[in-house]
């Protein structure tokens, strides 16, 4: 099963994509957690992203899509993986497809966690007071001001990905302002259907 989460910064893809992981046993490929892994492995792509981020720099689509690339050849991607917060635009989205087309594979599934941005700005809120009042760090996006500013910045470049994927026939929502669990219940239903079809 090879499946993209969709869906604003606060949505639950992160909750969701853990929850899959532990039920289908299938890695979610984070773009952060790869470049760092790449990179103390010292693989020649991690080699040119350390160069890249040890001058203060941004790593480019380029060496992003070829971690990815490297990433989904290894052993535990045999049978799926997530894709979490990549691809984020138009263009990583095509250099997925080709990428995967290159490798004889496609994704199976796109899933949108459809959410109302206030009642998500509200989420925020709640979970950085229960934070507080547990004694625990507040995460530095638990901030109304801040995590505005991501969603701006996810309306402007990501969000293009939903009608991308739509247009593909790949592209389901699920109500992402439902309970946790019952989230989860709805995207297991999307997978024993993709299933089905296969």
């Amino acid at each position: 099963m090879r499946l993209i989460l969709l869906g604003p910064p606060g949505a639950g893809k992160g909750t969701q994509a853990q929850r899959l992981v532990e039920r289908h046993g299938i890695p979610q490929l984070s773009t952060g957690d790869m470049l760092r892994a790449a990179v103390k492995a010292e693989t020649d792509v991690g080699k040119r992203a350390k160069a890249v981020m040890d001058a203060g720099e941004l790593v480019s689509d380029d060496i992003v899509n070829a971690i990815v690339s490297e990433r989904i050849d290894a052993p535990d991607c045999a049978n799926g993986f997530i894709l979490d917060g990549y691809p984020r635009t138009l263009a990583q989205a095509d250099a997925v497809e080709a990428m995967l087309s290159a490798k004889g594979m496609g994704l199976d599934i796109a899933i949108e966690l459809v959410v109302d941005d206030k009642a998500l700005v509200g989420r925020i809120v709640k979970r950085a007071d229960e934070a507080k009042a547990a004694g625990l760090p507040v995460r530095k996006d638990d901030n109304p001001a801040v995590f505005e500013e991501r969603l701006r910045e996810y309306y402007k470049k990501t969000a293009p990905l939903i009608g991308y994927y739509h247009a593909k026939g790949l592209l389901t929502g699920v109500d992402g302002m439902d309970e946790m669990d019952s989230v989860t219940m709805q995207i297991e239903r999307l997978l024993d259907g993709v299933a089905r079809k296969n």
